[in-house]
């Protein structure tokens, strides 16, 4: 018999001994298993040569890489986009592939797509899709063989001639294709109309390589309605448009000497100088030709980005053009810049854009990470709010606190998920709720708390306590747990769970759970650990507990793999022995199937208060549990969480007042 066995029957008999003293009450019945609760849990990937069990790249750890060369050019007015692209494409695993899967998600904008039957209505609006012209393989030998291949809805599979052998095999692919612009129908990619020109914002705007890892193989998810999983590489590429537009796209413009005017060049060369938001092409100057260096033909933009997962760009010639220096640290720096209609100017809207990118991209890169890219552009349109590498496309009609928390959430994707590449279409909450959760502290930083705290609907839903508002997911037996595939959630329950539950699950663990001594340096190396790689569930779950040093197992399967509701409840409070002098005892219970640490708030009659933290562990072999709290004075009432920072779904139970 253990030594803890033994103590059982005396622990219960000074349980029932200090119970009789008590008013008399009748407990609510309690739907709490401990042995559930507290049961080892199974991660979600297992252990192995690629990924450890301290939830780090093992040391079979591979990955592969594609990087791009793309030449496009745009015709507004037939609104169509032709491309010549050159993918290099490195296989670093340890299988011969014999095919290659690509995405080509303008395909997402056809009739007889599969993601025009999720939505919530059937859509009225399509193109034709993606045309592909021809692909063609080129060897180790520079000899370019033609290749077969196959599209099926988003994804397309080319077969190769002979494999692409494993261990840093590389080939190249060249793809010839076109496809013409959704209007805004296209939600993430469209052209848009303003009171000077159209606004086109390009992405998913090439055939771009599927990821291939060692969680899955080949991740050939269509493109339904979620975001991306893409690899890492360098993009070089260049953007033909007509000599009026302005185009800003992902990582660093190689030929402005090509594409601006002498004074826009100086302009911008102030504006890496300036803290304050300099003035390029102003409202006044969007129709005027002498901003554009030359005024017939066309102009072709040269960009570069490098170790990114994907490139975009918009081009107008409606364009108002702003841009700040971002003071980053160890002594380098970016460039802030917003690119903007004429409706959409003012201090009121996006003539504070660059300050907002700004100042979000220097927080986050001193808190977390260092942001990577030379530039970090707003580029407003009617995309309404959606992330790629050092570009945002942000709402046109976004003002105020909305516009800043717009803008601070879309560059905070570049940490989540273009710095840590999670795969999106599977695990959206590991990006989504991520970044939600940096935006928070965000919020509270930013000009000395002007938007704070942060409260729009991603973070919390109905503008109220987080800790109450989730109640509302907690209780909704519909609502999917985190771990559901990104594309099993319902649009309904997309913000509240994707967002807002992956966000707070995280605030919970900073500030309730762990702590922010432990948890922030904990969770700054998880980024610096899977920086351009690719983590799955169980890579984050293993490591913040590795390096956080607590067994989290119970939260990962009630707040994650299950949606359990947790109800705290105080239920007596008595003096010991009859004498208040000797202190007084407490009875605390957990009545549904999660657990947290708490604190326990006890007001004596002379008002005087004092807390106890009741930790975790009380309700690993307990339902309701007896805590002997010291003092001398009698006891007016006592309370579990009396500010109302964790979930707890049932308050009316929290106080035990004393008659």
């Amino acid at each position: 018999m253990s030594r803890l066995t033994s103590l059982r029957p005396l622990a219960v008999a000074l349980l029932l001994a200090s119970s009789a003293g008590m008013a008399a009450q009748t407990p609510p019945a309690s739907n709490y298993d401990p042995l559930q609760t507290f049961a080892p849990f199974v991660y979600p990937q297992p252990v192995n040569a690629f990924r450890t069990a301290s939830g780090r790249p093992g040391p079979l750890f591979w990955q592969n890489r594609a990087d791009y060369q793309i030449k496009a050019t745009l015709e507004p007015t037939t609104r169509k986009l032709t491309g010549e692209e050159t993918i290099t494409y490195t296989n670093h695993s340890p299988d011969d592939l014999d095919v290659l899967w690509l995405q080509v998600e303008q395909n997402r904008y056809r009739k007889d797509a599969r993601g025009a039957f999720g939505g919530g209505k059937f859509p009225t609006e399509f193109t034709d899709g993606e045309h592909i012209e021809s692909i063609a393989v080129e060897g180790a030998d520079g000899k370019l063989q033609k290749a077969e291949w196959v599209v099926s809805d988003t994804r397309m599979q080319v077969r190769l001639p002979q494999p692409l052998k494993a261990r840093d095999g590389k080939l190249r692919l060249h793809i010839s294709y076109s496809y013409t612009v959704p209007g805004e129908f296209g939600g993430r990619t469209d052209v848009n109309p303003t009171k000077n020109g159209e606004i086109f914002e390009i992405a998913q705007w090439y055939p771009r390589m599927c990821v291939y890892d060692d969680l899955r193989g080949w991740t050939t998810d269509p493109y339904l309605n979620n975001e991306f999983y893409l690899e890492y590489g360098d993009y070089d590429y260049s953007v033909t448009v007509p000599w009026d537009m302005i185009v800003v796209g992902s990582g660093e413009l190689l030929n402005p000497q090509d594409v601006l005017t002498k004074t826009e060049l100086q302009l911008l060369e102030q504006a890496r100088h300036s803290d304050t938001t300099v003035m390029i092409r102003s409202a006044e100057e969007v129709n005027d030709p002498s901003t554009r260096p030359k005024q017939s033909g066309t102009l072709t933009w040269h960009f570069r980005i490098q170790n990114s997962r994907d490139a975009v760009f918009g081009a107008s010639k409606a364009y108002i053009w702003d841009a700040a220096r971002i003071n980053l640290p160890n002594g380098k720096t970016a460039l802030a810049e917003s690119a903007y209609p004429v409706e959409s100017a003012g201090n009121g809207a996006w003539g504070r854009a660059t300050e907002y990118v700004k100042a979000s991209t220097e927080y986050f890169s001193k808190q977390w990470y260092p942001y990577p890219y030379p530039v970090a552009i707003n580029e407003a349109g009617s995309a309404g709010g959606m992330e790629y590498p050092s570009i945002t496309f942000d709402s046109k009609e976004a003002k105020g606190s909305d516009l800043h928390a717009l803008i601070a959430h879309e560059i905070g994707h570049t940490w989540f998920p273009m710095i840590v590449g999670t795969d999106e279409r599977r695990n959206a909450w590991m990006d989504e709720g991520f970044n939600t959760f940096i935006d928070v502290y965000e919020a509270d930083n930013f000009n000395h708390g002007e938007f704070a705290p942060k409260r729009d609907p991603e973070y919390a839903p109905g503008h109220g306590n987080p800790a109450d508002e989730i109640v509302k997911v907690l209780t909704d037996p519909d609502a999917p747990a985190l771990l559901t595939r990104a594309d099993d959630i319902r649009e309904k329950y997309r913000h509240p769970v994707t967002y807002f539950k992956s966000a707070y699950g995280l605030v919970l663990l900073r500030e309730q759970i762990i702590g922010p001594e432990r948890f922030d340096p904990a969770f700054r190396k998880y980024i610096q650990t899977w920086a351009y790689k690719h983590p799955g569930p169980a890579d984050f779950f293993r490591f913040m507990e590795s390096e956080t040093g607590e067994d989290l197992g119970w939260f990962w399967r009630g707040w994650y793999e299950y949606n359990w509701k947790l109800d705290l409840a105080v239920q007596n409070v008595a003096a010991v022995d009859g004498d208040w002098h000797k202190g007084a005892l407490v009875t605390v219970a957990n009545l549904d199937k999660l657990v947290m640490p708490a604190t326990l708030e006890v007001v004596y009659a002379d008002g005087s208060k004092q807390d106890i933290r009741v930790p975790v562990e009380t309700w690993m072999e307990h339902r309701s549990y007896d805590i002997r709290v010291d003092g001398d004075k009698a006891v007016k009432s006592a309370t579990i969480d009396p500010n109302h920072v964790i979930p707890d779904v049932d308050r009316s139970n929290n106080t035990f007042t004393v008659k």
